[in-house]
């Protein structure tokens, strides 16, 4: 599945021809060759039993037509097979089919086409062992290349694609709202928190048992075995929590959402957009989190806390879920902001106006928030036991934000969510008197000393930067998307289950 809102990240261009029943136009075609050739037909034999043009067959044959399903029909009645044999998603029937498949895609690719380099035809005259090569060499030369682009610059512009794109609607994905609804109604919930058993059901409604392991890969989050329809799970550090809920909702998403390994940064970082996504509103399903804060919004009392709750997840995912939700359902705008005690911007959003910090690329991660903002002022509040209100005047307009704190083995961090002045009357802590003024994002607001410590303490000082964390962080390390391939594969042949027994050990 393909969330149009994002479409916009990758070339449609790049895509195979679609096929009925999902399944590209490539693989369909390379499997009418196959059987074909398999019968003892040629082209032209086969054009005559089904009506087509023996140069039609061939572009279908070649992936670069979409056939009718008509005419799919007709092929499978004529080669006697299943028609389900041709549309098949699964591996093709030979490892020459599979390879011709490989090699065709990767000469369509838009790193060859920039390279420049002749296509090569994978006719029956081309020896198997020269395809195998011609094949691995075109996947080394992709690798090098995934390598070689995934530098900071190439992450920031990607992320700030992304976020410009998600700002466009809104922060709101109709499709993946709908989807996640439908799934979760069908795995038997029915309001209130998302239980560990209800995801159980919706891992068994799709064929897969969730196991818990103490020995994932370091370079993985969660492990899943499609042979054996295993998805492998770190252990719960705190029983009962959102994190696993989370993380198996995320591993059952790249298979709700047919995603393969991704072809690019910004590639890489939609999928784990449309992930996130797709647990969040499993998590917090649109129907329920709707009445819930349109409720709310009536008692003019919507608090982060209360929906934080309701849901049994963090205050960073109920916070980042209303942008999902308040303007597309309540018509309010919002900001989302995620900010390190080191007064840095870890993750942001907003459809409102607020003023963020960008670099020279537009990117804003990295970047210092005001030290007048509610998101670096909640740190010197002796109170955290509950979220803090403050209203800031600035450049672009006076908005409300209600912050909360927490705490990582890496040090704090504040969850802050706001609105502009005329939407603070639908919040709890609308009646706050803290009230503060920010010039930012020119640097005399908060960032430049003042006249007379910098004239004493020129020249006389010489502090130590301390690198922030994500200047480096979204680099993936050794071979894209940052997976230790080897490591997974150890893994997963340690523990593959019996023959003879289920996906979940137990004889058959």
């Amino acid at each position: 599945m393909r969330v149009a809102a994002l479409e916009a990240l990758t070339d449609p261009a790049d895509a195979p021809a679609a096929a009925p029943g999902g399944v590209d136009a490539l693989t369909v075609g390379r499997r009418i060759r196959h059987h074909r050739r398999a019968r003892g037909l040629t082209l032209a034999e086969l054009g005559a039993v089904v009506g087509a043009a023996q140069s039609a067959l061939s572009q279908v044959e070649n992936g670069k037509r979409e056939p009718r399903l008509s005419l799919i029909a007709a092929v499978a009645a004529a080669l006697d097979v299943e028609l389900t044999d041709l549309l098949d998603p699964a591996p093709p029937p030979s490892r020459r089919t599979a390879l011709e498949i490989e090699l065709d895609r990767a000469q369509r690719s838009p790193l060859v086409r920039e390279l420049g380099l002749p296509a090569v035809r994978a006719g029956r005259s081309l020896p198997l062992d020269a395809l195998e090569s011609l094949a691995a060499l075109h996947r080394e030369l992709a690798r090098r290349h995934d390598a070689a682009n995934a530098t900071p610059e190439e992450a920031r512009r990607a992320n700030t694609q992304l976020r410009t794109l998600m700002r466009a609607v809104d922060n709101h994905l109709p499709e993946l709202e709908a989807l996640a609804e439908d799934v979760v109604r069908s795995a038997g919930y029915r309001g209130g928190a998302l239980t560990h058993r209800t995801v159980t059901r919706i891992a068994d409604d799709l064929g897969f048992t969730l196991l818990h392991v103490e020995d994932l890969p370091h370079s993985t989050r969660t492990v899943t075995d499609l042979a054996n329809g295993r998805i492998y799970l770190p252990p719960a550090s705190i029983p009962g929590g959102h994190g696993l809920r989370s993380l198996a909702l995320q591993a059952i998403a790249h298979r709700v959402l047919g995603h393969e390994r991704p072809q690019s940064y910004a590639d890489f970082l939609r999928q784990r957009l449309e992930i996130n996504y797709f647990a969040a509103a499993c998590l917090m399903p649109r129907s329920a989190s709707v009445e819930f804060l349109s409720a709310a919004k009536a008692g003019k009392d919507i608090a982060v806390e209360d929906f934080r709750d309701a849901f049994g997840v963090t205050h960073e995912a109920a916070g980042h879920r209303l942008t999902n939700l308040l303007t597309a359902e309540l018509g309010i705008p919002v900001h989302f902001l995620r900010v390190g005690e080191d007064g840095a911007l870890y993750r942001g959003y907003e459809n409102d106006g607020v003023p963020f910090v960008q670099d020279a690329t537009g990117a804003i991660e990295g970047q210092p928030v005001c030290r007048r903002w509610t998101a670096r002022t909640v740190f010197d509040v002796t109170d955290r036991t509950t979220e803090n209100y403050q209203y800031t005047d600035t450049p672009a307009g006076t908005f409300w934000c209600s912050s909360q704190t927490g705490s990582t083995r890496e040090g704090g961090f504040s969850i802050t969510v706001g609105v502009p002045y005329a939407h603070a009357k639908w919040f709890r802590g609308r009646d706050t008197r803290v009230r503060a003024r920010s010039s930012c994002p020119d640097a005399a607001c908060c960032r430049r000393p003042p006249a007379d410590l910098a004239a004493h303490w020129a020249g006389r000082s010489w502090p130590s930067a301390r690198l922030h964390a994500q200047t480096l962080a979204p680099l993936p390390s050794g071979t894209f998307p940052g997976v230790d391939d080897h490591e997974v594969y150890a893994f997963l042949a340690a523990h593959a289950p019996a023959p003879g027994t289920s996906p979940d050990g137990r004889p058959d």
